[in-house]
């Protein structure tokens, strides 16, 4: 939803109803993830909620939707047994929510668009089933609300699983009773957060460091390049970074924001400025610290970390040395050794060729 926020911004300013289509629920091996979404208005259609599955079926709907003004959840899935079903090639099941959008039908978009624009978390809520309003909507800030879903334990019910979910990056279904009952769960309600990117800190400004933040800026981190060195930290050199700060690497870490989603990674090479950082890094609540170096470089670091104070627990979240093991040699191979760690880490894959393995593709997250 994200990538189609601008196009999908200009049909509302335009005054025109289109079908948005946006997936809420996958099983198995679903192409797309919830929040995947298509748009479609006279005969054009944005984005893509199945990768191509079930696009036609999809865009059919919208194009109805957008006509009548009716919301409707659809289910497509792995048979096709009757004439009119459509199956996904992939073995998956997605639940597809279509409702109409337009200045009348959904006039929080423009306040929602800016928001993203800016990178202001913001979450929308949507009744998609069950006895509730179908298509009632609830936008959620951290700190206020608009909208309502039906009745006000509802609404704080929702505003609060909602708070949750942006602060951690998620989008999903919540259910619930009718009067946002907790024991009950017939009223689905899909979450979409649109929360800030989650950032990359990337320390060291050396040629592996520029091809590791155009990696992360392609996997959609927010990238940081940070080196004590203002004749090399410099925009010039990381035009895909978003930032370049010039400071000693520990000093920024612990200024700047470290959360759950954040990724460090430590290419400095050098002890003086890597094991102070990384002493402040493995004590930080990020979701993956990697540093660059040979193996024996390794057990250097980490005999120093040690002495240090840092614990075995502590030592235990370095992934180091960084990445998968590629055979990479060049700094893009390396970049690609580590986005596939990441990537890895994310969602729980073994790392091994598909040819290898069996059972679903898209593991559980």
């Amino acid at each position: 939803m994200r990538d189609l926020l601008d196009q999908v911004l200009e049909w509302w300013e335009s005054g025109r109803r289109f079908g948005l289509a946006t997936v809420v629920g996958t099983f198995r091996s679903a192409p797309r993830p919830p929040g995947a979404a298509m748009a479609v208005l006279d005969g054009e259609a944005v984005g893509s909620v199945s990768g191509g599955c079930v696009e036609g079926a999809v865009y059919e709907l919208a194009t109805r939707v957008a006509g009548d003004g009716t919301p409707v959840l659809e289910r497509y899935g792995v048979s096709d047994d009757d004439a009119f079903a459509v199956g996904l090639t992939c073995g998956g099941i997605i639940d597809v929510f279509v409702e109409p959008v337009s200045r009348r039908d959904y006039p929080e978009l423009g306040e929602i668009a800016a928001a993203v624009a800016t990178r202001r978390p913001v979450a929308v809520a949507t009744i998609i089933g069950g006895p509730g309003r179908v298509g009632a909507r609830r936008v959620v800030w951290p700190d206020r609300a608009t909208g309502s879903l039906g009745s006000a334990r509802l609404d704080d019910a929702v505003d609060d699983d909602a708070r949750g979910m942006l602060a951690q990056g998620l989008t999903g279904v919540r259910r619930y009773g009718p009067d946002g009952e907790r024991r009950l769960d017939d009223l689905p309600v899909f979450v979409l957060s649109f929360a800030p990117p989650p950032r990359m800190l990337v320390f060291g400004a050396i040629d592996f460091a520029a091809a590791v933040a155009r990696i992360g800026r392609f996997l959609g981190y927010h990238v940081v390049v940070c080196d004590a060195r203002p004749v090399f930290a410099t925009a010039k050199r990381f035009p895909e970074a978003d930032e370049v700060v010039v400071a000693w690497p520990h000093d920024y870490l612990t200024t700047t924001e470290v959360d759950g989603r954040t990724v460090i990674c430590v290419l400095t090479h050098d002890p003086k400025f890597d094991v102070p950082l990384l002493e402040a890094a493995l004590r930080t609540p990020a979701a993956y610290v990697g540093a660059m170096g040979s193996r024996r470089t390794h057990e250097d670091r980490l005999a120093r970390l040690r002495e240090a104070g840092l614990s075995e627990e502590e030592l235990s979240r370095l992934r180091s040395p960084i990445g998968l093991d590629l055979g990479a040699r060049t700094p893009e191979e390396t970049a690609v050794s580590i986005a596939a760690e990441l990537i890895r880490l994310r969602w729980g894959g073994s790392g091994r060729p598909l040819t290898e393995t069996s059972g679903r593709i898209h593991g559980e997250r």
